[in-house]
């Protein structure tokens, strides 16, 4: 089959997660990046393609399969290895996700051979095109950046902390009190004395799935109740902490197989709604 190029394209944007100063989305045909460095650590995943570049003057590539990790303040480059180009995704992190005592760590070893942590990185990104999903955002992170650092400190991979009813049960207090106006994965780690994957993985043991989507089912609850009593899908979507009626719509259909519309007018005639 003959390999047609795409047009070149990039898509950047600042999120609202704490960590991740910058989200990068490209596909280039011909561009060759100089040599350059960054304030930031910068985490990449190769969709299509592949990248040759140097690190600290030492040659490496960055391909579909693996992670690639380049340390802030590392003079690197980069172009593609082949006439068909690539496409990449990049996080920039800052140093509360990755401290810079690991940079000479990150120099020594660029390329990661993790599927799991490739797969983490996938979600991650997936969840930061949805601005409002930013609670989702901030979990993975958290998965993300554990991975990365017992990676970088040569830890090997051991069981994970047992998890903590208490923590758990705790989180699951301030979701219920902050359910319309939310809060960050960060708050409530910094308010129950948490490390956050390890507050993640225990809300998840306690209960069965992750903090984040129980905070969306709290919402979707309240916004049953709330369309089944006559308001309009707009106002229920901000009233019960969804971003906007598309944001709750798409939720909404996932959880009940119906649109919030479709939803409210579902009810037989002549009953009125029960609260």
């Amino acid at each position: 089959m003959r390999h047609v190029p795409r047009p070149e394209r990039v898509t950047a944007w600042h999120p609202a997660v704490a960590g991740i100063t910058e989200v990068f989305h490209a596909r280039f045909l011909g561009h060759a990046y100089p040599a350059h460095t960054h304030d930031t650590w910068t985490l990449l995943i190769v969709d299509d393609g592949a990248i040759n570049y140097a690190l600290d003057r030492h040659g490496h590539d960055a391909a579909e399969q693996v992670v690639t990790l380049l340390p802030p303040h590392v003079v690197h480059d980069g172009r593609a290895a082949t006439r068909y180009g690539f496409r990449k995704r990049v996080l920039y992190l800052d140093e509360s996700v990755l401290e810079a005592r690991l940079v000479d760590a990150s120099v020594d070893t660029p390329t990661l051979h993790d599927p799991l942590l490739r797969r983490r990185i996938d979600q991650l990104h997936r969840a930061l095109t949805t601005p409002a999903d930013a609670f989702e955002a901030e979990s993975r992170l958290a998965f993300v950046g554990e991975r990365l650092r017992r990676h970088l400190r040569r830890q090997p991979a051991g069981p994970a902390p047992a998890p903590d009813r208490r923590l758990a049960t705790g989180l699951r207090e301030l979701i219920d009190a902050r359910t319309a106006e939310g809060l960050s994965l960060r708050q409530a780690a910094d308010i129950l004395h948490a490390d956050p994957s390890h507050l993640v993985r225990s809300f998840t043991g306690a209960y069965g799935l992750p903090p984040h989507r129980y905070l969306t089912g709290r919402r979707i609850d309240s916004a049953r109740r709330r369309l089944l009593a006559g308001e309009p899908p707009a106002e229920v979507a901000v009233a019960v902490g969804f971003h906007d009626q598309s944001h709750l719509s798409r939720h909404f259909r996932r959880y009940l197989g119906a649109t919030p519309s479709r939803y409210s007018a579902s009810a037989p005639t002549g009953l009125a709604a029960s609260g």
